[in-house]
């Protein structure tokens, strides 16, 4: 069982950053697929960024590349997602999930790719 807790949310301004931050454990974590997917009030949850088990491989949503940078750590067993030049759109609920039947190399973009997910942490971001 993979346990995963988010931190790191926040009030920001528009044009600002902000870094979360999820934990995990219950399983080897560089056997763990990542991502990052956020939910607006009123919309559907979204795919945001992922990355592979081996850290090579990573995808975005076009709505934050250049912008959002996800990136993990195994030996802290915890992944990242930096967020810069934060816009008010970018306001929502963000999540990260894990997979633990990925292949060295695969990255997830689907939220039902995931079996495990976080309890979110708001992300707030003022105009």
């Amino acid at each position: 069982q993979v346990h995963l807790v988010e931190s790191g949310g926040g009030l920001v301004q528009t044009g600002g950053s902000m870094r979360l931050s999820c934990a995990a454990s219950g399983y080897q974590f560089n056997r763990l697929a990542l991502g990052w997917f956020r939910q607006a009030p009123g919309k559907e949850r979204e795919f945001v960024a992922a990355i592979s088990r081996s850290t090579r491989n990573s995808d975005y949503a076009e709505s934050v590349k250049g912008r959002f940078t996800i990136s993990r750590d195994n030996d802290k067993k915890t992944v990242y997602l930096e967020m810069n030049n934060v816009k008010p759109e970018d306001t929502a609920v963000y999540y990260c999930a894990a997979n633990n039947r990925a292949i060295l190399m695969t990255v997830l973009s689907r939220a039902s790719d995931y079996d495990y997910w976080g309890q979110g942490t708001q992300v707030t971001v003022s105009s």
